[in-house]
C-alpha cells in the first residue's frame, strides 16, 4: 500500500537522491519540504518535478507553524528527516548554524511530529514512523583498526558532528520518554551525482577540469567509507519501511579509501576521459597539492553494515570503482548543472582553516 512521506532537505544531495528514488522506484507520494539553504537545489528535482506523487513545500525545520502545517495537511505516513547542515569546515567556520538546524531544529521537528502522532487514528498510529538520517561522525576517530558498529560510543570531533550527535539523543529520547516510533540511520560517506561542490570528491572533479590546484589536507592518508548515494537511498527507503523501531542501523559501502587514493583514482579516469586537458597538463595528478590539515581531522570512520545486511537484507550494488566512474562521467555531462549550483556564494574556495 502506498503511503505518503515528508522528507525534510529534499532538495539536498542525499535528499534529493531519496526524493527522485521514492518516485521513481515507489509508487509512494512523496512531500519535499526544504528551506533552500546554498547546499538544496530544485535543479536536482528536475526529472521527477512534474509528477502528480510530488510536491514541494518551502520551509524551514525550526519554524513550528509552518512544520504542522504541512503535518496537519499532507497527512504523512513517514517523516525522513535529512534537512541539516552537514559540512565539517562550514562547521569550524560558523558553529551557530549548526547548532541551530541540526539541534534546534531536530527538536522543533519531533515537537510537531508528536503532537502530530498523538492525534492520529490508531490504524495509521501503528504504521507512522519518523527516521532521523544520520552520519558515521558522530563516533569520531576510528583508529587504524576495527570498524563503527551500532554500538559505538559517540566521540564528536567537530562542531558539526557534535550538532549530530547531539540531534540523534534527542530523537532517542522523543522515543523513550514519549514513544514516538522512530528508527535512526547513521552513514558514511555519501558520493555520487548532484553532489554540492565544497566536498572532497565533486571539488576535485570541477577544480580538475579547470586547471586548479587539487587540495589535499595533511598527509592525505585519512581513510573513509565511501558510499554511492543512490545505494544509501535503497537503504534508508528499506529501513523506514521495514525496520525495528528505536533500532539504529549503520549504513556503508564496504569501500575503505585513502583520501589520496580517491583524489588519484578521479585523476586517472579524467585522464582516460578528458581529452583537452587545461593548461597544458599532461596528468591531472599534477595539480595535486598537500595543504596543512584542518583543525581536528578525524583520521579515519569505517562501518560495520552488517545489521542492515543481516536484518533486512540491504547491500551497496556499486563498488567505489563502478560508483566513482558513473559519478565523474556525470559531472563531465552535467556541467550546467555545476554552474547553477555556484551562485557566486561559494567558489570552490577553502573552508574551515
Amino acid at each position: 500500500m502506498s503511503k505518503v512521506i515528508l522528507v525534510t532537505g529534499g532538495a539536498g544531495f542525499i535528499g534529493s537522491a531519496l526524493v527522485r528514488f521514492l518516485i521513481n522506484e515507489t509508487d509512494n507520494t512523496v512531500i519535499n519540504y526544504d528551506k533552500l539553504t546554498y547546499a538544496g537545489n530544485l535543479e536536482s528535482l528536475k526529472s521527477v518535478e512534474d509528477s502528480s506523487r510530488y510536491h514541494f513545500v518551502k520551509g524551514d525545520i525550526c519554524d513550528f507553524g509552518a512544520v504542522t502545517e504541512t503535518l496537519e495537511r499532507y497527512q504523512p505516513d513517514y517523516i525522513m528527516h535529512l534537512a541539516a547542515e552537514s559540512h565539517v569546515d562550514r562547521s569550524i567556520d560558523g558553529p551557530g548554524e549548526f547548532i541551530e538546524t541540526n539541534i534546534v531544529g531536530t527538536y522543533a521537528l519531533l515537537e510537531c511530529a508528536k503532537e502530530y502522532y498523538q492525534g492520529l487514528g490508531e490504524d495509521k498510529k501503528s504504521t507512522f514512523r519518523f527516521h532521523h538520517i544520520s552520519t558515521d561522525e558522530v563516533y569520531g576517530d576510528l583508529g587504524e583498526t576495527g570498524l563503527f558498529t551500532e554500538e559505538t560510543p559517540y566521540e564528536p570531533s567537530s562542531p558539526y558532528s557534535a550538532s549530530k550527535a547531539a540531534s540523534d539523543h534527542l530523537v532517542r529520547a522523543w522515543y523513550r520518554t514519549f514513544g514516538l516510533p522512530v528508527v535512526v540511520t547513521n552513514c558514511s560517506n555519501n558520493y555520487g551525482p548532484f553532489h554540492f561542490p565544497e566536498k572532497l570528491i565533486p571539488l576535485v572533479i570541477l577544480n580538475a577540469l579547470e586547471g586548479k590546484s587539487l587540495p589535499i589536507y595533511g598527509d592525505g592518508k585519512q581513510v573513509r567509507d565511501w558510499l554511492f548515494v543512490e545505494d544509501h537511498a535503497r537503504a534508508l527507503y528499506k529501513v523506514v519501511s521495514e525496520g525495528k523501531l528505536g533500532e539504529t542501523y549503520n549504513i556503508g559501502g564496504f569501500n575503505e579509501k585513502q583520501n589520496i587514493e580517491v583524489v588519484n583514482t578521479i585523476c586517472e579516469i579524467l585522464n582516460d576521459l578528458v581529452s583537452d586537458k587545461p593548461n597544458s597538463i599532461g596528468d591531472f595528478k599534477e595539480l595535486i597539492t598537500f595543504v596543512k590539515d584542518r583543525p581536528g581531522h578525524d583520521v579515519r570512520y569505517a562501518i560495520d553494515a552488517g545489521k542492515i545486511n543481516k536484518e533486512l537484507g540491504w547491500h551497496p550494488e556499486e563498488t567505489f570503482e563502478s560508483g566513482i566512474k558513473k559519478t565523474v562521467q556525470w559531472y563531465l555531462d552535467n556541467q550546467e548543472w555545476c554552474k547553477n549550483v555556484q551562485d557566486g556564494s561559494y567558489q570552490r574556495e577553502r573552508l574551515g582553516s
